[in-house]
């Protein structure tokens, strides 16, 4: 009841700042809500997320936040002299360093920040890589994604170590300056602002954060939900660190009707909001979904703090030969396995370069590059080369896409964390340790589960790209014998 309370005031906190759903003519000073969306929960698919209050059509403007509700750097420093005055000292700090500070100054102030009913609805924890322990970090198991996560973790570390002095000359309190409060801070501004023209740092938009992740696809009426965790709310923010049909579309002159909107969401400078729109038809009741860009698992663990079971944008890597960089003006990020499992174009022309002989390269050079077969010799070479290299990273690793299956069964069914369970022999070791770890974080465990279970759907499919991978060359190698 006391959430529901916190949700109701801060509603009706965010319509007096002209933060709306409704066409202009037919705005309600109660709530913000009830035109276009509703606050909803989703606990399959992003937990507290954004319903279609009625049938909204693609193109449908169906929220606007005016500037003056986007929360920025610059507006929180701007209204705090003693802040403003402090940073001038400190030239070096990065943006979203200024952003996490200020953040947090702002939480120190309690009840009489400006941004409290805001600040009460944000969640207590996040599960960025940044926050991943090190028995999460190697759970991860393929060695690029442990070094992102390492680096993700130390950045963290460096850059907060880097601000506490700041902090402590405008006495942000102690509880706020620990190295978790920062981690809370940067987290947030991570997952959660949104891109402005004029703060590289971005903005935290109230109720615009509330829509749960959508990749972007070609056909955008079939977009996937997001499978993240949880949504809780900033239940106490001084101490939380201490333990109907398409005809009723709005109008609105806000809305262009503009059907073939590349984004979903933006700043306008005409109208000075920030503008969500409908990407897709939605029914009523349905999950309205933000497509934040196109991100691959790793890089929306990195940033949000989640995977997708179906992500159209993930890939993998295979090591490639040092020769192959040298023979290519391809990026190194577009030499990637696609989700479903083909090589990419970029690393396709590359190996049936190298694969060629080198006084024989430059004649079928343009061949290549035009992502044609050079020869069926060729082609047999370079799926063998492909194969054995996904082979050689899936047996790099301690668990086998069926063990991590079954892990991830298991981890959905652990309750009581001190009794014994059995599980899948290449994966009870992982079961072991993670109980052993477990014991030493009391209130923590939960976010310790949720964190794990990241881990191993990461690997699973990365994995599961891999084998897909093996499959793909399997196939090719068959046509061609």
């Amino acid at each position: 009841m006391e959430e529901s309370a916190d949700l109701e005031s801060f509603l009706q906190w965010a319509a007096g700042l002209g933060i709306s759903d409704s066409p202009i003519s037919q705005s309600h000073s109660h709530s913000c809500l009830g035109h276009s969306l509703s606050v909803s929960h989703f606990p399959h698919a992003g937990g507290r997320g954004l319903a279609a209050a009625r049938v909204l059509r693609k193109g449908d403007l169906v929220l606007r936040v005016p500037k003056a509700a986007l929360m920025t750097s610059d507006c929180l420093t701007g209204n705090d002299h003693k802040l403003s005055a402090a940073l001038a000292k400190y030239p070096l700090l990065s943006s979203t360093q200024i952003f996490s500070i200020a953040l947090l100054n702002e939480v120190n102030k309690g009840m009489s920040s400006w941004w409290y009913p805001y600040l009460k609805q944000l969640p207590q924890s996040y599960d960025l890589l940044a926050s991943f322990s090190r028995f999460e970090i190697e759970a991860l198991q393929i060695d690029d994604a442990i070094w992102t996560a390492e680096k993700a973790v130390l950045k963290d570390k460096t850059e907060w170590e880097e601000a506490t002095a700041l902090m402590c000359e405008v006495n942000i309190k102690p509880r706020l300056r620990t190295s978790i409060a920062w981690l809370w801070a940067s987290s947030t501004i991570s997952s959660r602002t949104m891109h402005i023209p004029w703060d590289t740092a971005g903005c935290l938009t109230p109720i615009g954060d509330y829509f749960n992740y959508a990749p972007p696809e070609e056909n955008p009426c079939h977009l996937k939900t997001a499978e993240v965790c949880g949504d809780g709310s900033f239940s106490n923010i001084t101490s939380s660190f201490e333990s109907e049909s398409a005809e009723n579309s709005m109008k609105d002159p806000l809305d262009d009707a503009n059907t073939d909107r590349l984004i979903d969401a933006g700043y306008d400078e005409a109208v000075a909001c920030y503008c969500f729109y409908a990407k897709r038809y939605y029914c009523k009741g349905e999950q309205v979904l933000l497509s934040y860009g196109t991100y691959t698992n790793l890089e929306l663990l990195e940033h949000y703090g989640f995977v997708l079971e179906q992500n159209p944008n993930d890939k993998a890597y295979i090591p490639l030969e040092t020769e192959m960089h040298s023979l290519c003006s391809y990026p190194k990020d577009s030499l990637y396995i696609s989700q479903d499992g083909s090589p990419s174009f970029a690393l396709l022309s590359t190996v049936r370069l190298w694969a060629t002989p080198v006084n024989k390269r430059r004649s079928v050079k343009q061949l290549a590059f035009s992502g044609q077969r050079i020869s069926n010799e060729n082609e047999i070479v370079v799926m063998e080369w492909i194969a054995k290299n996904c082979r050689e990273l899936l047996s790099s690793c301690s668990t086998s896409i069926d063990e991590d299956a079954l892990l991830l069964n298991m981890i959905d069914k652990i309750e009581d964390y001190t009794v014994e369970v059995e599980g899948p022999p290449g994966s009870w070791d992982e079961i072991r340790s993670f109980l052993e770890s477990s014991r030493m974080m009391s209130g923590k465990t939960r976010r310790s589960v949720c964190r794990w279970k990241w881990a191993v759907q990461w690997r699973y499919a990365h994995k599961k790209i891999l084998s897909d991978c093996i499959s793909y060359c399997t196939k090719v190698l068959d046509n061609c014998c």
